[in-house]
């Protein structure tokens, strides 16, 4: 399966911007990690197809929300009061069998697919 992020850019701290993730194929579990220069790449947050159930990181909680589209095979991350700290290239990964358990932990091994990233910079 093949993804291909949008959306990324420039906002000023409190600013909003949504990222989108159009996927080539079937996926189930359709994640968002980020990577800020010099730390390791996190998991932002995660949608499973079969339940619509989602998972955040508690960094984001309460200010960014993941959403999908099926019949569109698309799957947006609506990020709003951005802060400096959400400085990162954000991925989007998927896979065709993972299920990600809002009691756990997802990483970035578990997944098969991966875009090519795109830059989120907040910053005034």
């Amino acid at each position: 399966v093949q993804l291909v992020e949008s959306g990324g850019g420039l906002v000023q701290p409190g600013g909003s911007l949504r990222l989108s993730c159009k996927a080539s194929g079937f996926t189930h579990a359709i994640a968002w990690f980020r990577q800020a220069p010099g730390k390791e790449r996190e998991g932002v947050s995660c949608s499973n197809r079969s339940d619509g159930s989602t998972v955040y990181a508690d960094s984001v909680k309460g200010r960014f929300t993941i959403s999908r589209d099926n019949a569109k095979s698309t799957v947006y991350l609506q990020m709003n009061s951005l802060r400096p700290e959400d400085t990162a290239i954000y991925y989007c990964a998927a896979d065709a069998d993972l299920y990600c358990d809002v009691n756990g932990p997802f990483v970035p091994g578990d997944f098969h697919s991966w875009g090519q990233g795109t830059q989120v910079t907040v910053s005034s």
